[in-house]
């Protein structure tokens, strides 16, 4: 999407922000930053951006985090692309790959020299301003990417005087470029200004200011110096008393961030951009402290889907998703890129050579053997087991081999329920509760567009003793209202459902609208699904030692035990699903049923 599109949304009572962030230099780190990036982007952002090195030297890393970040994440992302070291070949490749990713918003820079050099100069066959980017990019693609440019608020370093560098900014604009994005500052009455300055010269469009957090006294006068910002009195007067403690420079930071921004919003802005410095904790404090962390989405009241929808070109107009990646979206996305009946903006065709095809970043476990230790210790016993998954539900733990993230908002009304039958020792990896028509602003079942009504069949999926599978499908064949699949780490599918078409499991009713129906039960990707779930606990039993009880344990549980979905039909009832297990037995009940004998 557009950024300029959303900026329509906002106001002073409904401000929006977005976050920038780098790539990292080590594998390690860009993994670190991927996972930074997940959790900020429940903050709701209106978009991120990724930065790009000088000479294109983090390019390729550039390109794959907007990828990433569209695919994965579902996050509008916006590219940096700057003159320096580049020549035109090299703007050519990383605009189609933008445009390949569906990221439609660039931030076209001049960039400053490479380190080994004290003047900018232009590449042989690149551009040598940043005006000349933005020709080049509105030539080449029209209106299909908005083009942010950079504002000094504090005047261009090259620029003799204000008004020459506030000519050079309008230029810009007239060459085709939608918003602005400030410099970082802290002189606000500085900034005040200097805008009234750029709407006198003509200049139209949003204006956005950049915020620097302030994380530590040394690296605040750093970038301060780095940018020839001017330092308020009142910010020094502040923060040196406690220079040497770090803790006392946020905080004391934080608060003058928030008063900073707090007086911006007063003076009609709305919205906000945070260079993070991939920093979590700094911006984090200032969006409490404005009030914008729990605001969510700055655009729309809820999401368009039940699920995080990927923004990449292929997949903008997918609309139905098996249900048994809920909890491992970064997994389904790598699965089905490569589907064959992708583009048709559907879950994909069994048909394809490709489907269910088991490979790629994200289809594993993606938990270090030290932290599967301090996770989920050492099980030495089924019940040791059921101890885990009940602490997971409890939210003592944050994750489970087949969940990334922890208890949603929404299981929290079927918590006590789950509780029970995993004491039982059915082991449940997904599930949701029943749901007869809510508001599609629901705090926690809410999605689509506004004055819209939601619903949802209860659902559970979980692991079951192979002693125990007959009982419980013989008790769920009784209600006509259940459906159900069962199948084995290897073995023939069991089903009381047709193996042919798919079950909406999800579904919502909007003014002048089709029924859609986002969330499916299907055969083929449930048997798809069933090689990743025992993978994911074959990796967990891997992460000890091969003579170990608790490998010997897992590697049992992952030999016989079934993995079994069961679908209640009946959505008005909440608790039909969970009377299926009532009469049966537990799985301690088989251990001691083994001693009696």
């Amino acid at each position: 999407m557009r950024i300029s599109e959303k900026f329509v949304h906002l106001n002073t009572e409904h401000v929006g922000f977005s976050l920038e962030f780098s790539p990292a230099k080590t594998t390690q780190g860009m993994q670190n930053l991927y996972d930074r990036i997940e959790r900020m982007a429940a903050y709701g952002p209106a978009f991120i951006d990724i930065t790009w090195g000088a000479g294109g030297s983090h390019s390729n890393l550039t390109t794959e985090m907007v990828a990433t970040a569209q695919a994965d994440f579902g996050l509008d992302t916006m590219m940096h692309l700057i003159c320096t070291g580049m020549e035109q070949g090299k703007f050519e490749a990383a605009l189609q790959e933008s445009y390949n990713a569906g990221c439609q918003n660039i931030l076209a820079l001049r960039g400053d020299p490479p380190r080994d050099k004290e003047k900018w100069e232009a590449t042989d066959g690149g551009f040598k301003y940043a005006v000349d980017l933005v020709r080049y990019i509105r030539k080449k693609y029209g209106d299909y990417f908005d083009i942010c440019v950079a504002g000094y608020p504090e005047g261009h370093p090259e620029c003799s005087t204000a008004s020459e560098s506030i000519q050079h900014l309008k230029d810009k604009v007239d060459a085709g470029a939608n918003f602005i994005i400030t410099q970082m500052f802290y002189d606000v009455d500085n900034y005040i200004d200097w805008v009234q300055k750029c709407r006198a010269a003509g200049i139209s469009c949003p204006i956005i200011p950049g915020i620097m957090p302030i994380q530590s006294w040394d690296a605040f006068l750093r970038r301060a110096k780095w940018m020839n910002a001017t330092i308020p009195k009142h910010f020094l007067d502040e923060l040196e008393p406690v220079k040497d403690d770090d803790a006392q420079v946020r905080e004391r930071g934080t608060k003058l961030m928030v008063q900073m921004c707090q007086r911006l919003i007063e003076t009609g802005t709305v919205h906000l951009h945070f260079y993070t410095m991939n920093l979590e904790k700094a911006t984090k404090m200032i969006l409490e402290g404005l009030g914008l962390l729990q605001q969510g989405d700055t655009c729309t009241n809820k999401p368009p889907l039940p699920w995080q929808r990927s923004l990449t070109l292929k997949r903008s107009k997918e609309d139905v998703r098996p249900i048994f990646w809920k909890n491992r979206q970064k997994s389904y996305i790598a699965r089905t890129q490569e589907w064959d009946e992708f583009p048709n903006g559907r879950w994909g065709d069994s048909k394809s050579p490709a489907f269910g095809d088991h490979h790629g970043y994200g289809l594993g476990l993606r938990v270090k053997h030290e932290q599967v230790y301090e996770l989920w210790g050492h099980p030495s016993s089924y019940t040791d087991v059921s101890n885990i998954f009940v602490k997971y539900l409890k939210g003592e733990l944050q994750c489970l081999p087949w969940s990334e993230t922890p208890m949603s908002s929404e299981g929290g009304y079927i918590r006590d329920q789950l509780i029970r039958v995993n004491e039982m020792g059915y082991l449940t990896i997904n599930s949701q509760p029943a749901v007869a028509s809510v508001k599609s602003s629901h705090p926690d079942f809410g999605w689509g567009p506004p004055n819209g009504y939601v619903y949802q069949k209860a659902y559970l999926e979980m692991f079951v003793h192979p002693d125990l599978l007959d009982s419980l499908l013989s008790n769920a064949e009784r209600d006509p209202l259940v459906g159900y699949y069962a199948v084995g780490k290897s073995g023939e599918l069991r089903t009381n459902m047709p193996k042919e078409g798919a079950t909406a499991v999800t579904w919502g009713v909007f003014p002048c609208r089709e029924i859609v129906q986002p969330t499916i039960v299907e055969a083929n990707s449930f048997l798809a699904w069933r090689d990743e779930a025992y993978q994911l606990g074959n990796d967990w039993s891997k992460s000890y030692r091969s003579t170990s009880a608790s490998r010997k344990l897992l590697d049992e549980l992952v030999k016989s035990w079934v993995l079994c979905v069961i679908v209640h039909n009946d959505y008005h009832d909440k608790d039909a699903i969970f009377r299926i297990f009532d009469g049966l037995k537990a799985v301690s009940d088989l251990r001691q049923q083994a001693s009696d004998h």
